[in-house]
């Protein structure tokens, strides 16, 4: 009588309940527990059936017997394979002999009667993270690495992006699974294309040997590229804190002034503008604002108000008879209009801003009354105006328009 013994659970997946179902989108907080109170009756029961088999076998049967029980079998456990000798009769027996824990999400093919030189593979499920449409989600998938996830999420949605989680500090990006299964991937980052030949790791060592460096508020994801081969996407965020300064406008108030003729008008106290100061937090995206959030705004500076003043004294009215005037045929060839604009703009009733000069020439009243006129020069015919221009000319010059006297000579 011969007794044959094997070493049972040669290797054991220890791990939290997870799904079989590859790359579906579910909701990450539902509990799987419907099966929990099997898998943990399982779980305490002794594992000796083999070795107990072999001896019935071999007992009650003989060599024959125990060669139709008998099977080796090649077990790939997440791309981990190792050939298993068992007398297993059902693909979920052998799993149960080697201490491979499923859960509900889990991927095992082939299911049921299990048969001599059969491969068994069993891809654990996880969640990973996905960008689609601009919204992040969590999704379940059995790819074993980021390069095969890609490939059956494009089947759905071409444009799809896994997103690597990053640490509340900041910290290096992690991603569930490894980047490819052929050793090569593209980093897009500051508009260059680095090429890193062995990506056979995760995408934060992929980073390092692209000698990548990521702020705290970085992104990394993963897409594929045209050829379906996985692209690392680095965006870079910057958010900056940005202050400008608005100016505020000042308001105007009038005051009379008795001593001065109604319609003239002369600014007291000139208006400045105000300033205030707005704080606004704005956030770039590879150089690109994306946001402007208004922190404070607050006024600096007060304006000025500007005070004009406003004559109220009533303008005297111009004598009917306004002295003579004399003979003015030595100025009649100087070009008093090119004075008149060059003082006026031709514009025999205008008054200067500060009420002290009329008319065509810019009379003084006291300059208008020396040379006869009478009233305000700006309420005089245009024809007097000039008259008593030629006369002032005559007595005094051209020297009484300094700025524009030359162009009585042009």
């Amino acid at each position: 009588m011969q007794f044959f013994t094997r070493l049972v659970r040669p290797f054991s997946r220890l791990r939290p309940e997870r799904g079989a179902h590859p790359t579906v989108p579910e909701d990450p907080t539902q509990q799987q527990t419907a099966d929990a109170p099997a898998r943990a009756s399982r779980g305490r029961r002794l594992v000796l059936p083999a070795a107990v088999a072999a001896v019935a076998l071999v007992v009650g049967g003989g060599t024959a017997a125990y060669a139709a029980a008998h099977k080796t079998v090649t077990l790939d456990v997440d791309g981990q394979l190792r050939q298993v000798s068992t007398f297993a009769g059902s693909v979920e027996g052998l799993l149960h002999d080697e201490g491979v824990v499923l859960g509900a999400r889990d991927d095992v093919k082939p299911h049921g009667r299990l048969t001599d030189g059969a491969t068994i593979t069993v891809r654990s499920a996880h969640q990973i993270r996905i960008s689609q449409d601009g919204e992040q989600r969590t999704v379940w998938t059995t790819a074993l690495t980021a390069d095969e996830a890609l490939d059956l999420l494009a089947a759905r949605d071409p444009d799809v992006q896994l997103v690597a989680s990053r640490s509340a500090s900041g910290g290096r990006p992690q991603l569930t699974l490894d980047l490819s299964v052929d050793g090569k991937v593209t980093i897009l980052v500051d508009d260059e294309r680095i090429v890193v030949e062995d990506a056979r790791t995760t995408v934060a060592e992929a980073l390092d040997q692209a000698g990548v460096e990521l702020t705290d508020l970085d992104q990394v994801s993963l897409r594929n590229d045209v050829h379906g081969h996985p692209v690392v996407v680095v965006t870079r965020v910057v958010v900056k804190d940005e202050t400008y300064w608005s100016k505020v406008k000042f308001s105007t108030t009038t005051r009379e002034d008795p001593d001065r003729y109604e319609g003239d008008e002369v600014v007291l106290t000139k208006g400045v503008m105000g300033t205030r100061a707005i704080v606004e937090r704005v956030t770039y995206v590879d150089g690109v604002e994306t946001s402007r959030v208004r922190l404070s705004d607050e006024q600096t500076k007060k304006p000025v108000t500007q005070v004009v003043a406003v004559g109220t004294k009533e303008r005297p009215v111009a004598k009917s008879n306004p002295g003579p005037i004399g003979d003015t045929r030595d100025a009649d060839s100087l070009n008093w209009a090119a004075l008149a604009q060059c003082e006026s703009g031709g514009n025999p009733t205008i008054v200067s801003a500060n009420g002290l000069y009329h008319g065509l020439y810019q009379f003084s009243v006291g300059t208008w009354a020396s040379v006869g006129g009478s009233g305000l020069p700006s309420q005089a015919p245009a024809a007097e105006q000039t008259a008593r221009a030629k006369m002032l000319y005559l007595r005094s010059g051209a020297g009484q328009w300094p700025h524009c006297g030359p162009r009585l000579f042009s």
